[in-house]
């Protein structure tokens, strides 16, 4: 049996032909990087749009019903995971490209003796199988923690001066914020629903989200506040 046909067949290339290839794919990765990064930012855009608008036709007129926000709550929530989806393929690639910015260009312009020799193996085991780096979990926690939980808060506090001051609820009352917080509960009823129940459950969402962000793990490396990255 013919020892060289039970290894496997590669490429043999030149050291030009291998710059080039390499220089060709680091451009490739960056261009899908960059692509993921601008679904981002239109997710977020998405999200900004929805909390202005629905915020301007809540608080601009007393007709404008209190669940208006309740549905800009479950809007934003949906966001959110579809940003936390995207943000792992973004991570993926964002990986790739920090792995030639690493291993190869810094070892160019500041080369260390044996730094990571086998990261071309890293990379073409992630060419043969992809798999992402961040579930979906710490992906939200991640989304909400930079971005989301400020839209949330925002709500929040519009929703609490919605259903607390009179003259948002209804055309004719008096100015002011209502009497005791036993008026404000029973202004947040949604139909059928007591404002009690909506309260709680409002209440139990947002201390949800509060725990989601202070428990998850926290961001080291180069994603650590004040490390830059892309």
């Amino acid at each position: 049996m013919n020892d060289a046909s039970a290894k496997p067949a590669g490429l043999v290339l030149s050291s030009t032909e291998r710059v080039n290839t390499l220089s060709h794919f680091h451009r490739a990765e960056i261009a899908r990087m960059a692509g993921w990064r601008d679904r981002l930012d239109r997710t977020t855009n998405w999200a900004i749009t929805v909390v202005a608008a629905l915020l301007s036709v809540s608080l601009s007129t007393a007709s404008a019903h209190h669940g208006v926000l309740l549905f800009a709550m479950l809007l934003i929530l949906l966001l959110l995971w579809i940003e936390a989806r995207r943000y792992r393929f973004f991570d993926f690639y964002r990986a790739r490209v920090r792995q030639f910015e690493r291993h190869y260009f810094a070892q160019i312009f500041s080369p260390q003796p044996d730094f990571a020799s086998d990261w071309l193996l890293v990379v073409g085991e992630g060419l043969r199988a992809p798999k992402f780096l961040l579930s979906q979990r710490a992906a939200l926690a991640r989304r909400l923690r930079r971005n989301y939980i400020y839209l949330f808060m925002i709500l929040l506090l519009a929703w609490v001066v919605k259903i607390s001051t009179p003259s948002l609820q209804t055309v004719g009352l008096r100015t002011g914020f209502v009497g005791s917080l036993r008026q404000a509960v029973d202004s947040a009823a949604l139909g059928p629903v007591p404002g009690v129940a909506i309260v709680v459950i409002v209440a139990a969402f947002y201390a949800g989200l509060l725990a989601f962000v202070i428990f998850a793990a926290d961001d080291d490396g180069e994603l650590s506040f004040g490390d830059v990255h892309v």
